[in-house]
């Protein structure tokens, strides 16, 4: 009878302190999601008796890094489960890249129906379709090399996503081969608004929003990548390259780009004094996640639960 009462007052505890149970759910592999063209590897985290008509986060891990490792790190696992969505972790393989990165640079990588591209694409559909989730609240988002794929993901499956966060990325079409990805990606190159618009294939729906991220002490990618990748962006959305409103995010400064209906649909964070990595803020407050690691920087402000809230998730 004790040990009823302690279980039950257990209970009442958790309830009152508005804790929820941990979930049985696990990172897994998934395997027959498409004809696969990029040979990647699909892994997801769904969390137990998620409902349908959910939103789908997909999430690209960086050069050296791995899918489950990424998402753990980066945040995105536990906002999950936290705020009840699908996370899709593609993940690169040594055969494709020696260095684990996503080949953002690659023609045959980033065109619409082929490579790398068509394979997260296809992940994407198979999530969708596996969690009866919502089509109109999928989203991408990438840490560097992933990041510069999570831009070719927007820029050739805009019809996909409502919304993308490419952090410590590159521009669409910045890199056609691997000695020409080191100069994107330092020093970086500088093309007006309109040049960088004209390397993304045309589209007459509506674009999806893009919230970049960039730390401004980043010697692996240039902090210029940041205003090339806002350039890119407004223009083909058609909006000025001139903020709308500019503020501070826990310090750290953050613009907004608003279109002619005064919705933000590009964004930049610009986290001062940071290197390479994702930003992140470990805790179980609200608007914290992430665990510290390589590339993984613990700056008080965690880049996936912003997007989040952006994204309404």
């Amino acid at each position: 009878m004790r040990r009823f009462l302690f279980l039950l007052l257990t209970c009442v505890a958790v309830l009152a302190a508005g804790v929820a149970p941990a979930s049985a759910a696990t990172i897994g592999q998934v395997t027959g999601f498409g004809s696969n063209p990029g040979a990647l590897q699909m892994f997801e985290y769904k969390p137990d008796g998620l409902a349908a008509g959910r939103p789908v986060v997909v999430a690209l891990h960086g050069c050296t890094q791995n899918a489950t490792g990424y998402g753990q790190g980066s945040g995105w696992v536990e906002l999950a489960q936290r705020a009840g969505f699908t996370l899709v972790l593609p993940q690169q393989q040594q055969a494709n890249n020696i260095s684990g990165c996503f080949n953002w640079f690659q023609a045959g990588d980033i065109t619409r129906g082929q490579g790398e591209v068509e394979s997260i694409a296809q992940m994407t559909r198979w999530a969708i379709a596996d969690s009866g989730a919502d089509p109109a609240r999928v989203y991408v988002t990438g840490l560097s090399a992933g990041g510069g794929m999570t831009a070719a993901m927007l820029a050739t499956y805009p019809d996909l996503f409502a919304g993308g966060g490419v952090v410590a990325g590159l521009p669409y079409g910045c890199a056609t081969s691997v000695a020409d990805a080191y100069s994107c990606m330092y020093p970086g190159k500088d093309l007006t608004p309109a040049q960088w618009a004209a390397k993304v294939p045309s589209y007459s729906g509506p674009w999806p929003t893009v919230s970049i991220w960039q730390g401004s002490a980043d010697y692996t990618v240039a902090p210029a990548n940041e205003r090339e990748l806002m350039e890119q962006w407004t223009a083909v959305h058609g909006i000025s390259t001139t903020p709308s409103a500019t503020d501070t995010v826990a310090g750290y400064p953050h613009a907004q780009y608003r279109d002619a209906s005064g919705r933000t649909v590009v964004e930049t964070y610009t986290i001062t004094g940071m290197g390479h990595g994702q930003p992140i803020d470990p805790g179980t407050g609200p608007g914290q996640c992430g665990q510290a690691g390589a590339y993984l920087l613990d700056v008080n402000l965690c880049a996936a639960a912003q997007m989040t809230s952006a994204w309404a998730l």
